[in-house]
């Protein structure tokens, strides 16, 4: 199995067995997952304030250690590959000097009068030149040793993880992957009837690829339910054209199977985003937001967003033509910028996915050009207070109750120059393009529901 089906396994596994100890009635609960029986009403797994609890039960412990190990060797493999593609280029690049060396010692060998002082002087100094070869030929070895660690680690993930399916029941992967579509179509209704959380905490990055100019996008589609793993990029932030297009995330990782669309308007910006198989973005030196469907490869809509600055007119604090950011919730389409008579300040809008029609409008008061990215969360902007390394996610609206207020959510900046940064509510994710970097961020949400006895 993959390495990462294989962590993707896992996880819907953890996701199928987890068990929760219940506190007594009188004390308040923290939703831990909730879904829907055949009646509608909610049924909410949950744990205490203390959240260990459920670490007491030793198949989840055992689940969550094997994801780690999974993580883990996922980590030393992309490691050892890109070690041994830089060693392998130095041993190709050094190839005609070690045929020449063989050339002349099989001369010396056949007629040893031949080597002169001028030869031999000729020879050591060809051989002196190969001398860095030899802890590169050192680091196979050791990359060798390791790859065999590598290797038995597998073999007994494997193991295990056999040995937890069968106590769980066996199930085809495509069996999971349905079962897993349907726990998130009833996580979405069930979540819509209880409220959204409150972002508490982000936690530190996985860089996902290295690649790409040093600012763009990327991104999944963002709609709730869908089974599309596609991920999309898209390099630069203004007059692009091109989009990337990947069957799925390993993929996109190793830069393999994809195919190109060629937007009929280039953008601006890096506040792109998917939603139900179809591309949201603005229009290169215009306020036009585009709606471009990937399947048939097409325009479906265009609309001006009226007032809307744009062409660096009130960008991020990075610059970048990023005037006006696209997004998507667990609650639709939001459209992130400012006009003039707003002052520069934050201005959100929630778009009709169908036809762009703006559809409320809220004026957050907070100014866009002090702002690092922003995003949305349950019909709530964050907005970090900088781009750079020390950022934090600063300033929160909540557009349910048309409040702010300000907040101190710190997340590692690991690349020291975020130029795009997107929530996607199926992942519980932030996707980010940090300074030639794809990186992913997980999110915590916290909710509390009181009993009558509260």
């Amino acid at each position: 199995m993959h390495l990462f089906s294989a962590m993707f396994l896992l996880v819907m596994l953890a996701a199928m067995s987890s068990e929760a100890i219940y506190p007594s009635p009188e004390e308040g609960w923290q939703i831990y997952s909730s879904a829907q029986d055949a009646d509608g009403k909610c049924i909410c797994t949950v744990v205490a304030p203390a959240q260990n609890m459920c670490n007491r039960d030793p198949r989840s412990r055992q689940l969550r250690q094997l994801m780690e190990k999974v993580q883990n060797i996922t980590q030393s493999m992309e490691l050892l590959d890109l070690r041994t593609n830089r060693d392998l280029q130095y041993v190709r690049n050094t190839e005609s000097l070690m045929k020449a060396v063989d050339v002349k010692l099989k001369t010396a060998s056949d007629n040893p009068r031949s080597l002169n002082p001028r030869s031999l002087q000729e020879l050591k100094d060809k051989v002196t030149q190969l001398l860095p070869l030899l802890p590169v030929l050192e680091q196979y070895k050791t990359d060798a040793r390791q790859i065999s660690r590598v290797r038995e680690e597998v073999r007994n993930l494997s193991l295990v993880l056999m040995a937890i399916q069968e106590e769980m029941g066996a199930y085809d992967y495509e069996e999971l992957r349905h079962r897993v579509l349907l726990l998130e179509t009833r996580l979405h209704s069930c979540m819509q009837k209880l409220g959204c959380g409150k972002l508490t905490g982000v936690s530190n990055p996985i860089t996902i690829r290295a690649s790409g100019s040093r600012f763009g996008s990327w991104m999944t589609d963002t709609m709730i339910p869908s089974s599309d793993n596609r991920v999309w990029s898209m390099d630069g932030y203004f007059k692009g054209r091109r989009v990337l297009e990947y069957r799925t995330l390993n993929d996109f990782m190793k830069g393999q199977n994809f195919v190109q669309h060629l937007l009929p308007h280039p953008w601006a910006g890096t506040g792109h985003v998917v939603y139900n198989g179809s591309l949201y973005y603005n229009k290169y030196q215009s306020n036009i937001i585009i709606k471009y469907h990937f399947r048939s490869r097409s325009v479906l809509v265009q609309r001006s967003l009226s007032g809307a600055g744009y062409n660096n007119t009130f960008p991020y604090s990075w610059g970048g033509s990023s005037d006006i950011d696209l997004m998507a919730d667990e609650n639709g389409l939001w459209a992130v910028y400012t006009t003039i008579p707003n002052a520069g300040n934050i201005v959100i809008s929630r778009l009709e996915p169908q036809s762009l029609e703006v559809l409320q409008t809220w004026d957050t008061g907070f100014p866009k050009r002090s702002a690092g990215e922003s995003f949305m969360i349950c019909s709530t902007l964050y907005v970090t207070n900088s781009h750079l390394a020390g950022a934090k996610i600063y300033f929160a609206y909540y557009t349910n109750s048309s409040s702010y207020e300000y907040t101190d959510i710190p997340f590692h900046n690991q690349y020291s120059h975020i130029s795009m940064m997107d929530y996607n509510p199926r992942e519980r994710v932030l996707y980010t393009w940090n300074n030639g970097h794809q990186v992913l961020y997980n999110v915590t949400l916290f909710q509390v529901i009181k009993t009558a006895g509260d």
